[in-house]
């Protein structure tokens, strides 16, 4: 690796993938825990395994990404740590292959130091805003209770979750590169918050139907929203300046069925459909 500060960004993926070559990747197996081949034995996809050291591999199902992030959290040593997915990448330039165009260490090295943490374009959602499109999609219950958790945890954060709420806009995907600091202030945060809320919702105190195994996914959707209450809170108190915040675009190493994705956001706005998918994915 080029001198210089050191880069690990994990990709998370539950199936056998093409990766980026460059060695500041590390292919992550997430949800390891418990999968298991026809003949028994552990699935191994030939990538570094969530299940190992200190690990919530086995929420995965709930968790999403997050195993993944969690895992490098606790694992990895290097000065800066990111997330990216094996289908969707940081890419600073549109290439006919689109893994020609994935970030790599070079042309991270001039940023690093001056900026502490790289973030996906910032998703725009025109007419909804980030509550009322999770209200539409997925179960309020579930962001009104991390409310009342922020509340009685963090109180100072507070100010900005209603701001964030009401934007149109966000930092989504869960994915970031950010300096070593600034990944254990943030995991140690959300990973508090998130405990707390599988504990409520465990314990029947956050009401909900049963939840399909899509809408059970949502802890990796509540902390989309609330990287971006993180953050703001950063900027708000100095402890992040806007200059040293790096936008990034995504690649996305599969189509995009855009019909399907904008008739499902207007079905859910103006009908109530809540998002889906047809049946559980086949295991790897």
């Amino acid at each position: 690796m080029v001198e210089g500060k050191t880069v690990k960004i994990i990709v998370a993926s539950h199936k056998k993938f093409r990766m980026p070559e460059d060695e500041m990747y590390v292919p992550l197996h997430v949800g390891a825990e418990g999968k298991t081949a026809e003949d028994g034995s552990p699935i191994d996809l030939g990538y570094v395994k969530d299940n190992t050291g200190d690990n919530i591999s086995e929420k995965n199902a709930g968790y999403c990404e997050l195993t993944g992030l969690y895992w490098a959290w606790k694992n990895l040593d290097a000065d800066y740590i990111g997330l990216a997915h094996y289908r969707r990448h940081f890419s600073l330039h549109k290439t006919d292959d689109p893994f020609d165009g994935v970030l790599k260490y070079d042309e991270l090295l001039p940023m690093l130091g001056s900026k502490r943490i790289f973030v996906p374009k910032r998703r725009k959602y025109y007419i909804e805003t980030l509550y009322t499109h999770y209200k539409h999609t997925h179960y309020i219950s579930q962001l009104d209770e991390t409310r009342r958790i922020i509340t009685e945890k963090y109180p100072e954060y507070i100010p900005s979750f209603d701001k964030v709420v009401k934007q149109t806009w966000g930092y989504m995907f869960n994915m970031m590169i950010m300096d070593r600091e600034l990944v254990n202030e943030y995991c140690a945060w959300l990973f508090d918050i998130l405990f707390e809320l599988e504990k409520r919702v465990n314990d029947g105190r956050v009401k909900m139907p049963e939840l399909s195994f899509f809408q059970a996914r949502f802890y990796g959707r509540v902390s989309e929203i609330i990287f971006n209450v993180w953050l703001d809170h950063c900027l708000c108190t100095g402890k992040l300046s806007q200059s040293e915040i790096f936008e990034i675009p995504c690649q996305f190493m599969e189509k995009e069925n855009w019909v399907k994705k904008g008739s499902g956001f207007l079905m859910a706005k103006f009908f109530g459909k809540r998002y889906e998918v047809e049946k559980k994915p086949k295991k790897p």
